[in-house]
């Protein structure tokens, strides 16, 4: 699991369904937004890319809402942009498409609420919730010990790490064993950025190798770009969006992928929706609207059957 230091944890394979996207994905788009979980997914409305599937009411869940959100039925949700397939603007829109806005709607709808996705940079969403702007992200968060201080977790769908490098893959990068003393591009306030690289910088310096030098980034297309003008060595991130940049780049492919885990959807710990969002996931990841979300982006593998709470990574 990810609480295990790299040397003693044994990396788990990539599937390898997870890492390719159709590229008929871009073509099956939803914006941004909730929809009604009575109402008829119409054609048009697929067609134009702005419903997820249909899904029923799940009232046992709606019982458990805080009586704040039941009274204005909209969830707020934190979510940021610039990284397909998990979350992008819909070409030539201002509403946010992807994975992980699916999902959120999907939560919205079994709960009977309109989702509100309002788009912040990554490490900006924690702020954002304990300043009350947000009341859950959907954002490929990993749960950790040090999140789950601040946030209640549900496990929604698994993903990992890959690590991009430039065609032909110049330095010869095989492993994360292999990014000692090359220039690295993250996304702030990422788990790669926070957890990762320092277990990786142990290792280093136990091998008697030079430390890894991180470099930040808002989103990973500006690391992408980074990579491909030469100024990093390689690029850790989540696995979904490096996989897509390598598709769509011929410039870039795929040195390693690796530790296939749960991401989940965060809630301020005493927001009381916890348990709501947790029993709505419980139905959500048996459903076809569910597989159908994850089909459409390519992400059939990272489908899960146990929506954990607070299981830390």
């Amino acid at each position: 699991m990810k609480n295990e230091t790299p040397r003693l944890r044994s990396r788990r394979s990539r599937f390898a369904a997870a890492t390719a996207v159709a590229a008929t994905a871009l073509l099956a788009l939803t914006a941004c937004g909730g929809s009604s979980p009575t109402a008829a997914t119409s054609s048009a409305a697929v067609a134009a890319g702005t419903a997820v599937p249909e899904i029923a009411l799940n009232e046992a869940a709606v019982k458990l809402l805080p009586e704040s959100i039941k009274a204005s039925k909209v969830l707020r949700v934190g979510i940021p942009t610039n990284e397909q397939p998990t979350q992008y603007f819909l070409e030539g829109t201002q509403e946010l498409t992807g994975v992980n806005p699916d999902i959120a709607r999907l939560i919205g709808a079994s709960l009977g609420l309109k989702v509100e996705i309002q788009v912040a940079n990554f490490d900006s969403i924690i702020p954002g919730m304990a300043a009350g702007r947000y009341d859950m992200t959907v954002s490929s968060m990993t749960p950790t010990t040090e999140r789950m201080k601040v946030l209640d977790f549900v496990d929604y769908m698994a993903m990992g790490n890959s690590i991009a490098v430039a065609k032909g893959n110049p330095t010869g990068i095989t492993k994360y064993q292999d990014l000692c003393g090359k220039k690295v591009g993250l996304l702030t306030g990422s788990y790669q950025l926070t957890v990762n690289i320092p277990d990786y910088n142990k290792d280093c310096v136990a091998a008697g190798k030079p430390e890894i030098i991180s470099n930040q980034y808002q989103d990973t297309r500006q690391a992408i770009s980074a990579l491909t003008s030469g100024r990093q060595d390689a690029v850790l991130a989540d696995s979904p969006i490096l996989d897509f940049a390598a598709s769509k780049n011929p410039t870039v492919e795929i040195a390693s992928a690796y530790d296939f885990t749960p991401v989940a959807a965060g809630v301020p710990i005493e927001s009381g929706l916890k348990a709501p969002v947790a029993a709505a996931l419980a139905e959500i990841i048996k459903s076809d609207a569910y597989k159908q979300v994850l089909a459409k982006y390519g992400l059939d593998a990272s489908a899960i059957t146990d929506a954990r709470v607070n299981f830390a990574q």
